[in-house]
């Protein structure tokens, strides 16, 4: 009897449940009430005014997120179109919260340049507005004269985003009695891999785990030189496990002048473009799963001749020395290629045969599961495969040839979803360059920070190069780039599924 009345409220509930919705974006808005608290220590420790700010914004979410708990506490698992809707609007209301300390302390007066910065930070992408004229005249303070609370608040908000605050939530939301399977697979590119055990809660717990003691050990790593203090070691510790390029200096890790510094950031960076699935099962021991990963080869193979072409560029067409080709060329090639946008050097100034390899990397990722944004090197391996698949059916039309990676057969239905990705990457790409384009922006600038938001990279060209930043974009310009680093954090189909007919039909 129970049976057939649980399976009677379940036909009655409404396509989408928004009761349901409101409720667990309030419990999302109040955990970010948390995070919100973490800066007030740094504030108090170097007796900045500003520590009110975080403690308003934590009360902001804390009222704000639990009255929506409590008024609308779910009572039914969350089913795919409320997790896609979640998913997308919980990265926007974390933004509207993560912004307040921004605009009530003064250090950004715009509430465009407060979002975008704030976006920016949740999803890794690193572009920034301090340090530069807005396009209505106002001059953002530079970097190294912000509050410290405030620029540890930039990289705790990589930190969180890097992992992705849904995944944090996963670990806990089974203990309020939800169903969260639907969540994790509309919030991630894990949904290509393979997870790590069968229970979504205990996953994401373990993922967590690598990244917190990854970030730990980052963090001893950079604090042992002497060109680094702890505020500084931790910042970039931060930033850089989540791929986000956010850095406590306007030069970013050029600032430091260290070949130590700069090859530890290096390892790290490539550590972060790998799968976290990957990393868990090494530290098992299970070491032949970790090294026979296929996007795992792949993606070292791509850094090493990455590196190795842009070092030569460096070495051959420039004055640099061999060490120096070797350092910088390494460095920039993995900031880009993992989508981090830390900068030592101003990549603008290079002959074109090394920037034209750097520029081809916007275009590339990290591996599924890591913090890396782009397009991911899963697909990029995946149509290569379906290339090479091509070319030996037109030479045997009649042969039946499956395309694998490693001892895994990829299904049609996967090989067709990741070509539409490809395509509609690349249509929002161009759209995007045009959209700037028609406010004004410059050609080379517009597209490339077209590119640079959808890949979650942060630095671009032109205007936005890696010595630049963004404020003199137009106020639209950073809300469209908002939307951008929105949907390329979320692998597009996630949000761009909203906008579909089909989604809001029964």
């Amino acid at each position: 009897m129970s049976h057939l009345f649980n399976t009677a409220r379940s036909v009655s509930r409404p396509k989408i449940d928004f009761r349901l919705i409101t409720g667990v974006l309030g419990l999302f808005t109040f955990f970010m009430g948390f995070a919100l608290l973490t800066p007030i220590p740094i504030a108090l420790i170097y007796g900045e005014s500003i520590w009110w700010t975080y403690l308003a914004g934590a009360a902001a979410a804390f009222v704000v997120g639990g009255s929506a708990w409590i008024l609308f506490k779910p009572t039914e698992d969350i089913r795919p179109r409320e997790a896609f809707f979640i998913v997308s609007v919980t990265w926007i209301v974390l933004s509207v919260f993560g912004a307040i300390p921004f605009w009530l302390s003064g250090s950004l007066e715009s509430i465009a340049d407060a979002f975008f910065e704030t976006i920016s930070g949740l999803t890794t992408t690193g572009a920034t507005v301090f340090g530069g004229v807005s396009h209505n005249g106002q001059m953002n303070v530079y970097i190294e004269d912000l509050d410290l609370s405030l620029v540890f608040w930039r990289s705790m908000l990589h930190w969180i985003g890097g992992m992705g605050f849904i995944v944090l939530s996963l670990a806990i939301l089974p203990f309020v009695g939800l169903g969260t399977g639907n969540l994790f697979q509309a919030e991630s590119s894990v949904q290509e891999t393979d997870k790590l055990t069968p229970r979504v809660q205990q996953t994401a717990t373990y993922l967590w785990t690598v990244y917190i003691a990854f970030t730990l050990l980052h963090f001893i790593l950079l604090w042992v030189h002497p060109s680094m203090n702890w505020f500084d070691a931790i910042n970039h510790a931060m930033s850089t496990l989540a791929t986000g390029g956010f850095s406590t200096k306007d030069s970013s890790v050029g600032y430091f002048d260290s070949a130590y510094v700069d090859y530890v950031i290096i390892v790290f960076m490539y550590l972060a473009g790998i799968s976290f699935a990957m990393h868990f099962r090494l530290l098992q021991g299970k070491t032949k799963q970790f090294f026979n990963n296929r996007e795992t080869q792949f993606f070292t193979i791509i850094s090493l001749l990455a590196i190795l072409a842009i070092s030569l560029g460096l070495w051959l067409q420039h004055d640099y020395t061999p060490s120096d080709a070797l350092r910088y060329g390494a460095f920039q090639a993995m900031s880009i290629l993992t989508t981090t946008g830390y900068g030592t050097d101003n990549y603008e100034t290079w002959s074109a045969f090394p920037l034209v390899i750097l520029i081809t990397l916007y275009f590339a990722g990290g591996c599924a599961g890591s913090t890396s944004g782009g397009i991911k090197m899963f697909r990029h391996l995946i149509m290569l495969k379906a290339i090479s698949r091509e070319v030996r059916q037109t030479v045997h039309p009649r042969a039946v040839i499956p395309l694998r990676i490693g001892e895994r057969i990829i299904e049609p239905p996967i090989v067709r979803k990741i070509l539409s990705f490809f395509m509609l990457y690349l249509l929002l790409f161009i759209t995007g360059g045009i959209a700037l384009s028609a406010m004004g922006v410059d050609y080379i600038s517009a597209f490339s920070a077209s590119i640079a938001s959808l890949g979650s990279i942060g630095p671009a060209l032109g205007d936005f190069g890696p010595t630049d930043n963004f404020a003199s974009l137009p106020a639209a310009g950073k809300w469209l780039m908002s939307l951008f680093m929105l949907v390329g954090r979320l692998e597009l189909f996630t949000i761009i599924v909203l906008f579909s007919l089909p989604f809001w039909r029964e």
